[in-house]
């Protein structure tokens, strides 16, 4: 029997119509806004329909990859083809909290504070180079990113729905740089790369720059902030059979027993991993989740969130290569 029969064996019974509608717009959307980011972003369905789940699992990103691969040409798509509110922050050594977060500024006329809102109060923030802000003010970013609201003096201020952290990092140049702590790589629902185009698709970027005789490239919008917010709700309708949950649970766990890990992931991970599934399965048309759809979004999901013991990674072990193990061990469910 196959992984993906296995899975479908049992399924909800009695699903209202209205829940089905709304899943299957999540789906017919998804792939119009997929459609219309590879106008601009050549050969990489793979890439925006990851990009795809995680926005629908309203979770951050982290781009480890090198310069000049489109991840801030993804990132403005991506808000153009979602209609969102878009922010680009440049990290640097110098750049302060405040720079990010706001700041509240003294209004002689008026003889009080007023607050005066940073850049993160946005739909789709590009952070690039996060790693070579210093530590304190990757930190600024923690509470946007887990509680989606800021804190400045004694006042919280909600960010505006969706609000999600794209950013970036280069993995070679690491001069004058600040590793991220892991509690904040853990406040990343998926950390991927994008990755050199082939020849034909390099050929393919050249010939449609020469066809439209400029260098911006035109994007419809797609969809709204509100119907953004209104698809990452209905992702709450697919179905998870217990023994599927179990499997991520399963995978989740090993990685905390696995002798070349010495911290594994925290239900943080298993969390990612349910809600990516979730989303994975919406955009392929289902409204249930399949062992098929855990195991392409669980490198993603988990594997930045272990750390290695000292003489694996002076072996160059990578986590991705643990949790392909692990996929490899882990019995597939059956129903």
């Amino acid at each position: 029997m196959t992984e993906e029969k296995a899975a479908t064996k049992k399924k909800p019974k009695g699903g209202s119509k209205g829940m089905s509608d709304k899943l299957e717009a999540v789906g017919a959307i998804g792939q119009a806004i997929s459609t219309e980011v590879q106008k601009v972003i050549i050969g990489k369905s793979h890439v925006i329909d990851n990009v795809l789940i995680n926005i629908l699992s309203n979770g951050n990103l982290l781009f480890e990859d090198y310069p000049g691969l489109a991840k801030t040409l993804m990132t403005n798509t991506f808000a153009d083809a979602l209609g969102c509110d878009f922010k680009r922050v440049q990290f640097t050594p110098d750049l302060l909290p405040a720079d990010i977060t706001g700041t509240n500024i003294y209004d002689a006329k008026k003889g009080e504070f007023s607050f005066k809102p940073g850049p993160i109060f946005c739909n789709l923030l590009l952070s690039d180079e996060i790693n070579r802000a210093p530590p304190k003010t990757q930190a600024a970013l923690l509470e946007a990113m887990q509680e989606k609201q800021v804190t400045i003096g004694t006042v919280t201020h909600k960010l505006p729905a969706p609000f999600l952290t794209m950013a970036t990092q280069n993995p070679v140049e690491q001069e004058g740089t600040y590793p991220l702590p892991e509690a904040q790589l853990d406040r990343f629902m998926f950390k991927m790369s994008v990755g050199y185009p082939d020849r034909a698709d390099e050929d393919e970027i050249l010939a449609r720059r020469i066809a439209r005789k400029k260098d911006d490239v035109e994007v419809e919008t797609i969809t709204d902030p509100a119907r953004v917010v209104a698809m990452q709700t209905a992702i709450e309708d697919v179905f998870v059979d217990p023994a599927v949950r179990m499997y991520m649970v399963e995978i989740v766990s090993r990685t905390r027993e696995d002798p070349r890990v010495l911290v594994g992931s925290s239900p943080r991970g298993s969390q990612a991993l349910l809600k990516t599934s979730r989303s994975a399965a919406a955009m392929r048309g289902r409204d249930f989740v399949t062992p098929d759809d855990v195991k392409s979004v669980a490198t993603l999901a988990v594997a930045h969130r272990l750390i290695l013991k000292p003489e694996h990674q002076i072996k160059g072990l990578e986590t991705d290569e643990v949790i392909s193990d692990i996929l490899r061990q882990v019995p597939v469910p059956t129903v």
